[in-house]
């Protein structure tokens, strides 16, 4: 705490941790809010999912890459905050190395990271308007359809494109390397799901051909020309 004038004013460092916390549930409520608002939606007017995985880690694979990826910002959020915006002595010791960067640096490397989580939420705003009815966790809906415009142009799993992004993201603001442990089990979990959403697609008959020319057309899943 600073004290200028008989004023108690929080110090830079709260500072940035509050506005880490403010971005960090922001993204998180921006993204549950587009999901509330998007199901019922989709359940009207493309119908119940009629085909889910019917493996054991096909149906695991979905809460296993959710909770990795909650896990780790949402305790930030509330430890930094009842903590008066600032991590207790347990988080600190997962911090990310200062060897290497003045208190200035990181500072400024975590406020863009805060800003570039707007501009993230931008991108996922995006991808849920071309998404549209057709968002579902994981199997096909009743009226499938194969979604091939915006980001899915460019890759076939934009959304996850945008969770590893802010996998990193999460990082950076939080200076932690817990998001980077949940970002690997993460990106783990999503290496097992794809194959497995786009095998119940591929026996889907009402779109296998399609999806199978834009396989062909957009090659990469999640990141371009990398995978």
């Amino acid at each position: 705490m600073y004290y200028i004038a008989g004023l108690t004013l929080p110090s830079p460092p709260q500072i940035v941790e509050g506005l880490a916390v403010f971005t960090t549930f922001r993204s998180i409520q921006y993204a549950l809010s587009r999901v509330l608002a998007i199901a019922p939606v989709a359940r009207a007017e493309a119908g119940v999912i009629r085909t889910t995985p019917t493996s054991f880690i096909g149906k695991v694979v979905t809460p296993i890459h959710s909770l990795s990826f909650f896990i780790p910002p949402v305790t930030y959020i509330l430890c930094v905050t009842f903590n008066r915006f600032a991590q207790p002595a347990w988080m600190q010791r997962m911090n990310l190395p200062t060897n290497y960067f003045q208190l200035e640096t990181e500072i400024a490397l975590r406020i863009a990271a805060c800003a570039s989580t707007f501009v993230l939420l931008r991108f996922i705003g995006r991808i849920f308007t071309h998404l549209g009815n057709q968002w579902h966790a994981i199997g096909r809906r009743e009226k499938p359809k194969v979604v091939q415009t915006g980001p899915y142009a460019v890759v076939r799993h934009p959304l996850y494109t945008s969770v590893l992004i802010q996998g990193m993201l999460f990082a950076v603001m939080s200076w932690s390397y817990a998001p980077l442990v949940g970002l690997g089990i993460t990106a783990g979990a999503f290496a097992v799901k794809m194959p497995i959403e786009e095998d119940l697609i591929m026996k889907d008959s009402a779109v296998a051909g399609e999806y199978r020319t834009y396989m062909q057309r957009v090659p990469a899943r999640v990141i371009p020309y990398l995978w």
